[in-house]
C-alpha cells in the first residue's frame, strides 16, 4: 500500500480531551508520506486543520477510515463506511476500547503498519432493522453491535412477542429485547446477562432486558434466521435503537423485524492483537 498515495479519512471525536493531541501526532507522522488526509469539514475547522476539511466525507473517494475516540466512535463511522465496503481502524482514547485496536503507546508504529498494508481486515456481521406498521414496511437502519427495542424514560414494562422465522417463541413482560451480533455480545447484551461470543462466529443473539419471569434466557440462533418482535404497551414511550447511537420511536402494534444485513462491517486489526487477550485485559482487567 506504500507504493501509491492513499486517501485516509480521519474522524476525531470532538468530545474527547485527547483527540486534538492525537490528531496532531497523526498529521505530523503522515506529513512526509504518500498519504492524503481528509477530515469531516466541521471537525477539520474545530481542530484547526481547515485545509483537510471535506464536505460529505462519507461520499468522498477514500481508501480507509481512522477514528480517534472509543468504540462508539468507531461503530458510528464503520456503520456508514460499510455501505461502501471501506475498512475502518480505531485509535483508542476511550474508556474501554474493545474494538479500537490502536493504543496511544503504539500509535506511530501502527500508523506505519497501516501505511504498509501490514494488517488484516475482519468482516463483522451487521444487522438490518425494519418496522412493520400496519401494512407499511420501512427499513430503518443497520447496526454492528445490536438493535434494541426498549422502553423510554420511566415508562412501564413492555409486552413483547418474540417470533423466529414466523414461529412464536415467547411473550415477554420486560424492559426490552436486544438482538445482537457476536461483536455486540460484549456490549449491552453482556450487561443484560448474555454470553460472550467470539466475533468470528456468525450468529444472532437474542437477550431479554429485565424480564419479569424466572425462565427467560438469552437465545443463540442462526445468522440466517429472522427475528420479529411484536410491541404492545399501554404507553407510547417506546424506542428502537441502533448500536445505542441512533433511535426512532415505536408505537403499540408495531412489529420490528431484525435480520442479517446485506453489508459487512470491515474493521482493521493487527497480527499482535488477540481476541482473548483483549477480552482478558479490557473486560476482566480488574480480576487478573
Amino acid at each position: 500500500m506504500g507504493s501509491y498515495m492513499i486517501t485516509v479519512a480521519v474522524f476525531p471525536n470532538k468530545n474527547k480531551k485527547k483527540a486534538n493531541s492525537v490528531l496532531t501526532r497523526l498529521v505530523d507522522f503522515y506529513r512526509d508520506k504518500d498519504v492524503h488526509l481528509v477530515l469531516p469539514k466541521d471537525e477539520a475547522e474545530f481542530f484547526g486543520y481547515p485545509a483537510f476539511g471535506v464536505e460529505n466525507i462519507f461520499d468522498a473517494a477514500i481508501n480507509l477510515g481512522l477514528t480517534i475516540g472509543g468504540d462508539g466512535t468507531l461503530l458510528g463511522v464503520c456503520r456508514r463506511l460499510a455501505l461502501r465496503n471501506i475498512p475502518v481502524c480505531g485509535i483508542n482514547i476511550g474508556r474501554f476500547g474493545f474494538l479500537a485496536d490502536i493504543e496511544l503507546s503504539e500509535l506511530e508504529d501502527k500508523l506505519e503498519k497501516v501505511l504498509q498494508g501490514q494488517y488484516r481486515i475482519e468482516e463483522r456481521l451487521m444487522l438490518a432493522g425494519i418496522i412493520k406498521r400496519g401494512n407499511q414496511m420501512s427499513f430503518v437502519g443497520n447496526a454492528i453491535n445490536d438493535i434494541v427495542v426498549t422502553k423510554g424514560g420511566v415508562a412501564r414494562m413492555l409486552n413483547l412477542g418474540l417470533s423466529i422465522d414466523n414461529c412464536l417463541i415467547a411473550n415477554y413482560q420486560a424492559d426490552g429485547l436486544i438482538v445482537s451480533t457476536a461483536t455486540g455480545s460484549t456490549g449491552y447484551s453482556l450487561s443484560a446477562g448474555g454470553p460472550i461470543i467470539n466475533p468470528k462466529v456468525k450468529l444472532l443473539l437474542v437477550t431479554p432486558i429485565c424480564p419479569h419471569t424466572l425462565n427467560a434466557r438469552p437465545m443463540i440462533i442462526s445468522e440466517d434466521e429472522e427475528v420479529r418482535i411484536n410491541v404492545a404497551a399501554a404507553h407510547r414511550d417506546i424506542l428502537l435503537t441502533f448500536d445505542g447511537q441512533e433511535s426512532c420511536n415505536l408505537v403499540p402494534g408495531d412489529e420490528v423485524i431484525v435480520r442479517k444485513s446485506s453489508f459487512m462491517a470491515k474493521i482493521i486489526k493487527f497480527e499482535d492483537k488477540n481476541y482473548y487477550k483483549t477480552m482478558r485485559t479490557k473486560l476482566w482487567r480488574g480480576n487478573v
